[in-house]
């Protein structure tokens, strides 16, 4: 897979992009990084990228052209596919296998889902933001997606872009040492575990009365889960100890016991996460 990043400052990706499983990645040769200075595709003597907006306000608004110039020259002309309006709306097209992203703190929140679409493309490319925001034709006919990683504002698109790189990377095949890791973890759902979800023997259920999974065995497709409790050595620390469960070596039961915890601090951490499905 192959991630362009577009900035103005490109020298912020030299430390992110060579750590840990990126890192890794890109010298297996699993993912290509390259990252792309916006203001090469400014062509007036100061490499103007930004103006002042229209109707007037605060700030300085990123220029269309020299983002639409960017895309094209990487990816062929797909501005060019944008210039008349279907129906009275312009349609975001792109290459077959290609995500041209726009990072905005007006974008759709950015989730793991996500991450796994991306993670089946060949090639995606960020669109890093910065000062008040991006021109809004480029959201309009040059990306086909405009992402968000929460709800708060950053000076720029750069550290969305990173993360973005990092939590699609440990989805391809080969970039993390156990496959499994990409599963069993935060924000897997139900289905991707390979798990059921029955009754939890001596427990009461973490839903209470009105979210009891009941004693179906049929599998739950619409939750995600935050990660369950993880403990390594000591067994016990000032204390605590490791949950017996864990150190008894039955591994259907720890399998039980981890969906459990995931899902109690699912609801205790985050709940809007749980669409429990009510039964008649």
């Amino acid at each position: 897979m192959q991630f362009d990043i577009i900035t103005i400052f490109p020298e912020f990706f030299t430390g992110p992009l060579d750590y840990g499983i990126v890192r890794r990645a890109r010298e297996a040769r699993l993912v290509d990084v390259r990252v792309h200075d916006l203001r090469a595709f400014a062509h007036d003597r100061h490499r103007t990228v930004d103006d002042r907006p229209f109707g007037g306000g605060e700030g300085m608004v990123l220029k269309p052209e020299p983002l639409f110039e960017a895309v094209e020259s990487l990816a062929g002309d797909v501005g060019a596919q944008h210039a008349v309006p279907i129906q009275g709306e312009a349609t975001p097209v792109a290459r077959p296998g290609t995500a041209i992203v726009l990072l905005s703190a007006s974008g759709k929140l950015f989730r793991q889902d996500t991450a796994r679409r991306f993670a089946q493309l060949d090639r995606v490319i960020l669109l890093c933001g910065r000062y008040e925001g991006v021109d809004e034709r480029v959201a309009e006919h040059l990306s086909t997606d405009e992402l968000s990683i929460g709800d708060f504002v950053l000076s720029g698109g750069e550290l969305a872009a990173a993360l973005i790189v990092d939590a699609v990377t440990r989805l391809i095949p080969g970039a993390l040492g156990n496959e499994d890791s990409a599963v069993n973890e935060s924000f897997s759902a139900l289905e991707d575990q390979g798990q059921s979800v029955g009754p939890v023997t001596g427990h009461e259920s973490p839903f209470g009365r009105r979210g009891d999974l009941r004693a179906s065995e049929s599998r739950v497709t619409d939750h995600v889960l935050l990660d369950c409790p993880h403990y390594t050595r000591p067994a016990e620390f000032r204390g605590w100890n490791v949950p017996e469960v864990l150190l008894g070596g039955n591994h259907e039961e720890i399998r039980r016991w981890r969906l459990q915890k995931a899902l109690e601090k699912t609801r205790r951490n985050r709940p809007d996460l749980l669409n429990i499905p009510m039964g008649p």
